[in-house]
């Protein structure tokens, strides 16, 4: 007789750990039951925590737990090496707007630079919003600019960050706002 599994959920942001859990805590009342999990059927009277984890991740609990360590570990490298750099870059990128932004946007543009070089972004978007505010002032059209930053692979928050910058350094910054909403 083939057995008979009752499809359970599993509550929402759950993880690999959590639906083993549910799922043990079923198999210690004996009941067949499995979790959809990503795709993957997670089943009580089968699977442990290792071949869940090798069913969705392809790698046992232990294999994975150390490659997002490593990743954790690379990614707080990088981010030290930037923290460390930011003076320097701080420097290159107040040269680059000075050589782009007209005079009077020059003080606002030296004290946001350290600011943004510090933020999420990394000063990404001091470099994407450069890029748009040189083409603007050189009259670049509005759907060339709009092309620009539509090309950039931004986010909704880095765009609205872009068009923000933009708006602020840049004498057609709010027409490039306005068009770019």
């Amino acid at each position: 007789m083939e057995k008979q599994y009752r499809e359970i959920q599993l509550e929402f942001g759950g993880n690999i750990d959590s639906a083993m859990k549910l799922l043990n805590e079923y198999k210690a009342k004996n009941e067949l039951v499995f979790i959809n999990f990503n795709g993957h059927e997670l089943y009580s009277d089968i699977d442990d925590l290792d071949s869940a984890y090798v069913k969705v991740t392809g790698k046992t609990k232990e294999q994975f737990d150390e490659e997002q360590r490593l990743i954790r570990e690379e990614y707080e490298e990088e981010k030290r090496k930037h923290e460390e750099s930011i003076p320097e870059l701080t420097t290159e990128w107040i040269k680059k707007g000075n050589k782009i932004l007209d005079k009077e946007y020059h003080e606002l543009w030296n004290e946001c630079v350290p600011i943004r070089l510090s933020d999420l972004y990394r000063g990404m978007e001091l470099g994407a919003s450069l890029e748009i505010i040189d083409k603007l002032n050189k009259n670049c059209s509005l759907d060339e600019a709009k092309d620009i930053i539509d090309n950039q692979g931004h986010s909704g928050m880095s765009y609205s960050l872009v068009r923000s910058m933009v708006k602020s350094f840049c004498k057609r910054g709010n027409e490039f706002a306005n068009y770019t909403k």
